[in-house]
Order: C-alpha cells, then structure tokens, then sequence
C-alpha cells in the first residue's frame, strides 16, 4: 500500500482517488474550493461531474495540503491553467524522492511549456511522471479495462506509477519519451474539437477518419520537431488518445466542436459545455509553437483561425480540401525523428 495524494477534485482527479483507492492504497484528495470539497465530504459523491460514481470512505477528501509530506506519489490532476500555482503550493513540503505524476493535458498558456516542465520547474529535485493515454474519468470508476502510459526521464519513478494499478482493471506500460507522450494527450484535444465541428456540420465517417489520421501526422510533425520519437505518437497517448477523444461523447473538446459545428459561436459553444475545454487554449499555444519551430499544422491553423473568430467552419472546410496535392507519407521528419536531428 502507498500514500498517495491527488491534487484536484475535479472529474479525472476523483476518478484516480476512487481508482488508486480501490487498488488498496491510502488517498487523500484535495480540491481548489473549500465548499466543494465539503460538498464531497457530505455526498462522497462528485456530482457535478459523477454523478452516481461513490467516492470510498477511505478516501480522505480535504481542504488543504497536510499530510501531502507524506505521500511516495504526488498527482497532478488540475485544469492546465492551474498546474503552476498547484505545484507551488507544494513547494518545501514534499517528501524526499516523491514522484510528481502530471495526470492533466496540456501547454501552459504564454510559456508554452509542456506540464511537466512546468512541474519541474516549481518543484526541482523531485521526478516528474507523465500520465497519458485513453482513460476516461467516467470509465475509470466503473472498472472498465484501461491502458495508459507513464513517461518519465527517471524509468524507477516511472515504474513506481506502473505499480500502483498493477493486478487491477488499469494497465500502465512506461516510456521514457516523455516529450512525445505530454504533446500527444495535449493535442489531441485540438483534433477532437475540430472532429466535434465535423459530427455538428453532419459530416460522416470518411471525413472524420481522414481528418484524425491527418490530425495525427501534424501532432507527431510538430512533436518530433520539439524532441520526441515518432513512434510514440503511433500509441497510447498519441493515436490511442485521439481515437477515444474524437468519438466519445464523455470529451467535452468533441461536445465543444459539436456545438460549433451546430452554428454556435466557440465562446457560445465553451460556455454550453459548462467545464474547461482544454482543446480551446492548446490550439492557440500550439499554433504559436508550429509558427516558431516552423513547422505546417494545417487543421491547427483553421482551428486557431476559428476560434479568433477570422474565419467560419465552412471555410476551414474548404480551406482544407483546396490545399496543394502532396505525397501521403512525408518521409522528412520521420528521418529526422529517428536520427534525433
């Protein structure tokens, strides 16, 4: 059994403490606002987010981080936007060699930094673990069989996460392309949202399937660009993710698109969905990161024309199918990929 504490309350960070405490391990949540977390305490039931879903009364839910000096692993499960401001709290209170595992998806608006540099930099000396791949917080509860993958520089901390579910219905394999795997579940998100477009315009299979093995092909460009293996965007959190994502209705990145493909505005669409829909701000930090790596991402420009408001969704259609014929296979970055260059 390992201390463990989870840092968001939100419906993935719930799902890991119901998860993670249903393997035999000790689990303390902790979420933003005082009164949700009293809520939680009351129900022993998110809600919000869900509904149904018992959270075990093993699961310590509060509202501050004592007891955080504890724990062997320390879990990231926030928005994006408050992945820093977590990691600061924990500043000087955690315990020597604990792994700090990023459960959350995405780019730090302005730095542009993956989450776990971001992690890293609040928190050095500690090993940073990304936890990536197809699992949604909605199947996750009701032990549905699930395959992720935690990446990380330092493979013992790394396989510390992997143990934790072992002999469980979650499955973790490990990687230490942690680059590849934080921009694959970051991504991603953009292809669903723009997969949601295609579902509201009423569009069938043959597009979507085209537009998420397109989707895939820009993700891995930008991503071997920045460091990572192209293989690595071939599994669980690169085309695993994506698949999951673009055609389930628990991504509200996909509802997100849906809606905007109805005729709503994004800002109409976002707010309908009720949640953060992290797609919205990795579109942006990914279009800035393709124009300064220079590096074509041709979905993620009209997406990020889009939801600037410079364009419609039935000119991103055409602007996409106009584009110049090319070669399927661009054997460019692969190269590059393998050679590291």
């Amino acid at each position: 059994m390992a201390n463990l504490f989870v840092l968001g309350s939100g419906g993935f960070g719930t799902a890991l403490a119901v998860m993670l405490s249903g393997a035999g391990h000790s689990v303390r949540l902790w979420g933003w606002q005082g009164w949700f977390q009293e809520e939680l305490r009351k129900k022993r039931e998110n809600t919000e987010l869900l509904k149904g879903v018992k959270i075990p009364d093993e699961v310590g839910i509060v509202d501050d981080i004592d007891g955080i000096e504890e724990a062997e692993v320390v879990f990231f499960a926030t928005p994006t936007v408050g992945i820093r401001a977590a990691a600061k709290m924990c500043a000087g209170r955690l315990k020597e060699g604990a792994a700090l595992c990023c459960a959350a998806k995405g780019l730090e608006p302005g730095s542009l930094l993956r989450l776990d540099e971001v992690i890293g930099e609040e928190l050095p000396g500690h090993p940073v673990v990304a936890l990536s791949g197809p699992s949604h917080a909605e199947e996750l509860t009701r032990g549905v069989p699930t395959a992720v993958v935690a990446a990380s520089a330092d493979q013992k901390a790394a396989q510390k996460v992997q143990d934790l579910t072992a002999n469980t219905h979650v499955r973790i394999y490990t990687s230490d392309d942690v680059i590849g795997v934080e921009l694959g579940g970051a991504l991603k998100n953009i292809i669903a949202f723009a997969a949601g477009i295609i579902d509201g315009m009423g569009f069938g299979d043959n597009t979507k399937a085209a537009l998420m093995t397109r989707g895939i092909t820009e993700i891995a460009r930008l991503g071997v660009a920045m460091g990572a293996r192209p293989e690595t965007f071939m599994g669980l959190s690169g085309v695993g993710d994506l698949i999951v994502t673009c055609c389930s209705m628990h991504s509200r990145n996909r509802r997100c698109g849906i809606y905007v493909g109805e005729g709503l505005s994004v800002a109409e669409a976002v707010e309908k969905v009720g949640m953060t829909v992290e797609g919205i701000v990795a579109t942006e930090c990914a279009y800035e990161l393709s124009q300064k790596a220079g590096v074509e991402m041709p979905i993620t420009t009209q997406a990020y024309l889009l939801i600037k408001g410079r364009t419609t969704v039935k000119q991103v259609v055409s602007a996409l199918l106009e584009r110049p014929l090319k070669h399927e296979t661009e054997v460019g970055w692969l190269k590059m990929g393998r050679s590291g260059s």
